[in-house]
């Protein structure tokens, strides 16, 4: 087929994919499959070939990322059900205090918490920060529920192991650690600069009170008080804005009746901490071309991470008790499911693709000596997340469609990571289950929830590109 057929061909399934998620319902695991599919059919691989490929995309994926993913999920379910969150939320308001507690929640959401569920760890969040609120100030409701949003979302497609970066660095062949540091190196500054930037234009007028806030009784927490209330109040999330707003706030009910804190809060996080030290360490070493057996058997991300579970495991054994280890553990099996099938999805349509030869075709049109791929995987990334409402969805299939040209174009893959997730995160709209749950917890109005989370998010997408382009000067 004609280069012209296979670009219009590929155009036609990326924008079939987004029509039956928008437009029909589909679920997208469905329509991500139907789309490699069509591609496949259509510029010529044949049904064999075409089976073949979707399959095999789908299980690389998976050898790549999928324990990883099932790991981390399952570390983050046991810190939830041992209440850590909470308890971190107290030790940062005492260290950091409330006037800087945006940039210290938001950063610590973004480093330190992704293997947790987003909507898990935003509902547990949110209710933490929507009591801190009035001590951070006049716009503490703007300021608190924009360093969520940015945390969050920044976390997921950055840092590992939150979902969307294990999956883009399993794409385009990034080792982990690699990710691991590039994406901390990138995160930190993009989360304080875009937070910095949403703070100030909130202080200076842009947020209005009775208009973008719900009214509602505000309980407030003293300093010095430890044990947190995980009350949601607030206005009710819209009908349409999915189950999983219910799922998840149901999965992350803790109550500090049922929550032990007579165990360090040090402990609780170690063996997660001690697992992405490990992963970080191997990643220097390799650079510094250093060999130790031992140290690389360790730090590989999967033994890593398999670690970390284990340590938590036993530290919750001894923190909540051996049955709500059990039930904790359940309960990551479950949010894991949709997970890895969503991300080996979109690894069959990616291996679609490169199979039919995009990358090469891509590949005529730039060169390695400016920018414009990095800009291109950007573009793609937001107009399908703009589209969809799904990050990791956006990010993996942005990242899918340039990954054959990295190679021609000499570009490190980890520089595609980063710009496919920084194009991810322009404008959550009302398309996305984290907008209508910060308009519920953080008790803002639609108009207030597209200020902190649309526009507050779509900052940090524009920041990010904008610190990977130099980078491709450097890598």
């Amino acid at each position: 087929m004609s280069d012209v057929g296979i670009l219009i061909n590929t155009t036609v399934a990326v924008a079939a994919v987004v029509l039956m998620i928008v437009r029909f319902k589909f679920n997208p695991v469905v329509s991500l499959v139907v789309g490699s599919a069509y591609l496949g059919l259509t510029t010529g691989l044949g049904t064999a070939e075409t089976v073949k490929v979707i399959s095999t995309g789908f299980g690389d994926i998976m050898a790549e990322v999928g324990l990883l993913i099932a790991f981390g999920v399952l570390m983050g379910a046991m810190l939830k059900e041992m209440g850590a969150i909470q308890r971190l939320v107290g030790t940062l308001l005492r260290v950091f205090g409330p006037k800087r507690m945006p940039y210290a929640m938001s950063l610590t959401i973004a480093t330190l918490l992704q293997s947790i569920f987003l909507d898990v760890l935003l509902v547990i969040s949110a209710p933490l920060a929507r009591n801190l609120a009035p001590k951070v100030g006049r716009v503490g409701t703007a300021r608190m529920a924009t360093a969520l949003a940015i945390g969050l979302e920044c976390g997921i497609v950055l840092m590992v192991p939150g979902v969307g970066a294990l999956a883009l660095a399993g794409l385009l062949g990034v080792p982990l650690g690699k990710m691991l540091i590039f994406g901390l190196i990138l995160v930190i500054p993009t989360v304080a600069i875009s937070v910095a930037i949403m703070s100030f234009l909130f202080t200076r007028g842009w947020w209005n009170p009775d208009k973008d806030e719900e009214h509602f009784h505000q309980t407030v927490v003293d300093d010095e008080e430890e044990d947190w209330t995980d009350g949601t109040g607030g206005s009710t999330p819209r009908p349409d804005a999915g189950g999983g707003v219910a799922q998840a706030q149901r999965a992350a009910t803790v109550t500090t009746e049922d929550t032990k804190h007579d165990r360090p809060l040090i402990l609780l996080l170690a063996p997660l901490l001690f697992s992405l030290l490990l992963i970080a360490t191997g990643a220097i070493l390799d650079i510094a071309e250093i060999s130790n057996p031992v140290v690389s058997f360790v730090s590989e991300p999967l033994i890593a991470l398999l670690i970390g579970l284990i340590g938590t495991s036993f530290v919750g054994r001894f923190s909540i008790g051996q049955h709500r280890v059990q039930k904790a553990i359940a309960s990551g099996f479950s949010e894991s499911g949709q997970i890895l099938i969503l991300t080996g999805v979109g690894g069959s349509l990616a291996a679609t693709i490169a199979a039919v030869g995009l990358g090469d075709i891509l590949g005529k049109y730039f060169t390695a000596n400016h920018a414009a791929p990095l800009l291109m995987v950007w573009v793609i990334a937001a107009v399908l997340h703009i589209a969809v409402g799904s990050v990791t969805i956006s990010a993996i299939t942005a990242a899918g469609i340039l990954a054959p040209i990295a190679p021609t174009l000499g570009l490190d893959p980890v520089l595609i990571a980063l710009a496919a997730g920084a194009g991810s995160l322009f404008a959550v709209h009302v398309t996305s289950n984290t907008f209508w749950l910060l308009q519920s917890l953080m008790g803002q109005t639609t108009r207030g929830t597209l200020k902190t989370c649309s526009v507050g998010v779509s900052v940090a997408s524009v920041v990010a590109i904008l610190l990977v382009l130099p980078m491709s000067l450097v890598l």
